[in-house]
């Protein structure tokens, strides 16, 4: 079944795309639920054996049940004139009628980008709409309650039925690139860290994301956050091999065996950075994929340079405004390397008084009291962060540091 559900999630924005391209962006609403419908069906019908043709058969079934949605809506007002259009869909759709250049998930990714939408509602809509993610998923990454994602997707699927149907093409990159980097980078980042429990890498998302920022570097080569992007995503996937043991359990960094590190990603990813980094404004992005540059280029985690890693942490905090804690708290890990725990137990304190739920906080503080010898604060801290925290896999990690501890 793990073969279907890959394919699935590559298949389905291309489906998505083509209805789109048939009957319009104002039926963005109608177009996903009859990819949903059809994913239902494929999952009851293929049984782990797939078509000859999926995507051929995703998009007959979708394109099918569409046109069941529209002749029952009883309530539409333009029924007669929809009727109409199904019999003659705006483009002809046919494999061959889409340049090679194309890629349906990135065209689907710009509209959903479309710049008449708030922000906040751009990230909801691409990451249901194109990574497939849940609503529970969404709201976990952007720690809001589900309720307030599932009506910020919901006004921005109403809100495209408003704005022009014209499908957008690679030319739109530019205007659309801040939410579009947005959303990869919160779609890599729950491949890496996913909200549902297990697994504890979501390989085909994180491939996916990948994919989609290979296209973009294409659509956009001067932009060096793109780059920037990519590189960090490459640099980071390049550590999953040595991140998960042979039971699933997490490695974390100071003791993964980096012989397993992905050699490829690693000398492309560096690539990229010798290529845009000489002369550059760096931006959020290429940032963080220069101090994963670092972490790649380090023999071991005693060789690494965690000075300039906490440097580029503190230029990235100043450069966000200080408005994502996640990029706090990994700069007080650095400074705990660079300073020592006690220091680092200070600014934790402090972001804890602002950001009390904020993930990963408890286990940071636990490894920072068992290296201060505090052990007994650091199993209550161990146990504060087991209980936060929905990832099996991280779940399992934190048990084990913890019966460690108390051994």
């Amino acid at each position: 079944m793990r073969e279907s559900e890959s394919a699935w999630r590559e298949l389905a924005p291309r489906t998505l795309a083509r209805l789109l391209r048939s009957y319009g962006n104002d039926q963005f609403e109608l177009c996903e639920d009859a990819v949903q419908d059809a994913l239902v069906d494929a999952h009851r019908q293929w049984q782990g054996q797939l078509p000859d043709d999926p995507q051929a058969w995703l998009a007959t079934v979708a394109r099918r049940r569409y046109v069941d949605r529209v002749r029952a809506d009883a309530r539409r007002r333009e029924r007669e004139t929809r009727s109409t259009r199904l019999e003659a869909p705006l483009v002809h759709d046919t494999p061959d009628s889409d340049s090679i250049h194309d890629d349906d998930a990135l065209l689907v990714l710009q509209l959903c980008c479309h710049p008449r939408l708030p922000r906040s509602a751009q990230v909801a809509l691409t990451l249901r709409a194109v990574a497939g993610l849940t609503t529970r998923q969404i709201a976990n990454a952007y720690q809001l309650p589900e309720a307030t994602i599932a009506q910020r997707i919901t006004r921005a699927k109403r809100r495209l039925t408003e704005l022009d149907r014209v499908f957008p093409k690679p030319h739109d990159a530019v205007e659309r690139l801040a939410s579009v980097l947005d959303v990869l980078y919160v779609m890599f980042t729950e491949a890496h860290h996913t909200t549902s429990g297990a697994p504890a890498q979501d390989t085909d998302l994180a491939a996916e994301a990948i994919h989609l920022a290979r296209l973009l570097r294409q659509a956009v080569p001067d932009s060096t956050e793109v780059a920037g992007l990519l590189a960090l995503m490459l640099l980071t996937e390049a550590r999953h091999p040595a991140r998960i043991g042979p039971r699933g359990q997490l490695i974390p960094l100071d003791e993964q065996d980096r012989q397993r590190w992905h050699r490829p990603f690693i000398d492309e990813g560096l690539a990229l950075l010798d290529d845009v980094t000489p002369g550059a404004r760096p931006g959020p992005y290429l940032l963080q994929a220069c101090i994963a540059g670092l972490h790649a280029a380090a023999p071991d985690t005693e060789a690494t340079d965690w000075s300039e890693i906490h440097a580029l942490y503190t230029v990235l905090e100043h450069q966000t405004g200080g408005r994502n804690p996640t990029i706090t708290l990994n700069r007080i890990v650095a400074q705990s390397v660079v300073t020592g725990p006690a220091d680092a137990l200070s600014a934790l304190a402090a972001l804890a008084q602002e950001h009390p739920h904020l993930p990963r906080l408890a286990s940071v503080r636990a490894h920072l009291l068992e290296r201060s010898d505090r052990p007994d604060e650091a199993i209550s801290a161990y146990r504060q962060a087991i209980a936060a925290t929905v990832n099996v896999a991280e779940q399992q990690y934190l048990r084990d540091r913890l019966r460690r501890l108390a051994r």
